[in-house]
């Protein structure tokens, strides 16, 4: 059975990656709403197939359009995450999938009312050959049991191709909410739990003054019963790297460890996706540009079979919630306190 998607707000760029990982998946891609007619523009001639619509609600009312997908502004994506599992739909959304923990309540609540399918395409994850490589080779064992890991989140701030939105606290949620859910998501993901703790938090503008509602790098600690972690998540990749960020994970286990350079190694080897594994056996790099990622196939299975198995549902809530639990841990007697 061939699964009809389509798109509700296309602010930020992954939208992209959404759309292109359901279509490899087999999904087909019918409608999209935009507002922005500059982002329509550019949206409709990379994907023609699809129709623009003036009202979302033809989308939300068409029977046949199984799936919503969304990347508008975060802090709208719950509203139409919860507009769509109202009218029967499953959704996938950009991270981060809400910016409130008055939206994630709301969110699980219609979920399981509904019965839908609420799922954030944490792309640093599902859409990184070489992360679900690292998942694939410590299934298998490679390096023991997992006992710690350390994300790190640099990106380029590119400040003239940004929108008002996005130096805007309340529209993008701050960064550990932003960008710093990917992290949260694999250390849950790699620790093999579905929940844990924030130890400790914080957030800083520290070289953007004309952009009070910025904030440029953040970091926390975390935790499980058996394992801890640290990310940090910045704004401060410098103009000379040939990418938008040193995406970088090091997975620590009991019988070895893991290093990911995800898009790039610095004065090394060209290309993405590089694995770093050393074990008992010695050291190797491993090219992971040819690794298949089968998280769009899983989640359609999962609209046609009702079941979990592209992610589950409680880690996909709890992410959130421990990115959601950092932000106002940071926040507390800041300027950015609500």
């Amino acid at each position: 059975m061939t699964i009809k998607f389509a798109a509700i707000g296309i602010n930020h760029a992954h939208i992209y990656g959404q759309v292109d990982c359901l279509k490899r998946a087999g999904a087909q891609f019918v409608a999209f709403h935009a507002i922005e007619d500059d982002l329509a523009k550019t949206f409709g001639e990379k994907y023609p197939e699809a129709r623009r619509v003036t009202d979302p609600r033809e989308i939300l009312e068409d029977i046949t359009i199984q799936v919503v997908t969304t990347a508008a502004i975060p802090g709208d994506r719950a509203d139409i995450c919860i507009a769509a599992m109202k009218h029967g739909k499953d959704v996938l959304t950009d991270k981060p999938g809400m910016t409130t923990f008055a939206q994630l309540d709301e969110v699980m609540r219609v979920q399981k009312e509904t019965g839908r399918i609420f799922s954030v395409l944490y792309s640093e994850h599902f859409e990184v050959p070489a992360a679900v490589e690292a998942g694939n080779l410590i299934a298998q064992g490679a390096i023991g049991e997992v006992v710690n890991t350390v994300g790190l989140g640099p990106h380029s701030l590119r400040l003239n191709n940004r929108p008002d939105w996005f130096f805007t606290r309340n529209r993008y949620g701050g960064i550990l909410c932003d960008i710093a859910s990917h992290q949260f998501e694999q250390f849950l993901f790699f620790s093999g739990a579905m929940d844990g703790e924030v130890v400790s938090a914080n957030v800083h503008n520290r070289n953007h003054p004309n952009r009070p509602g910025l904030q440029d790098v953040g970091d926390a600690h975390i935790r499980t019963d058996r394992t801890t972690g640290y990310i940090r998540v910045d704004w401060f990749t410098p103009e000379g790297l040939p990418t938008w960020g040193d995406g970088r994970l090091t997975i620590l286990g009991t019988e070895g460890f893991i290093e990911l350079r995800k898009y790039v190694d610095i004065a090394g080897r060209t290309g993405e996706n590089h694995l770093f594994l050393v074990d008992k056996k010695g050291t190797q790099h491993i090219d992971c540009s040819g690794v298949d990622m089968p998280f769009g196939r899983q989640f359609l299975d999962d609209v046609r079979n009702r079941t979990e198995t592209a992610m589950p549902q409680q880690r996909c809530y709890n992410a959130m919630k421990m990115a959601l639990t950092a932000q106002a841990m940071a926040e507390q007697g800041t300027e950015w306190a609500q």
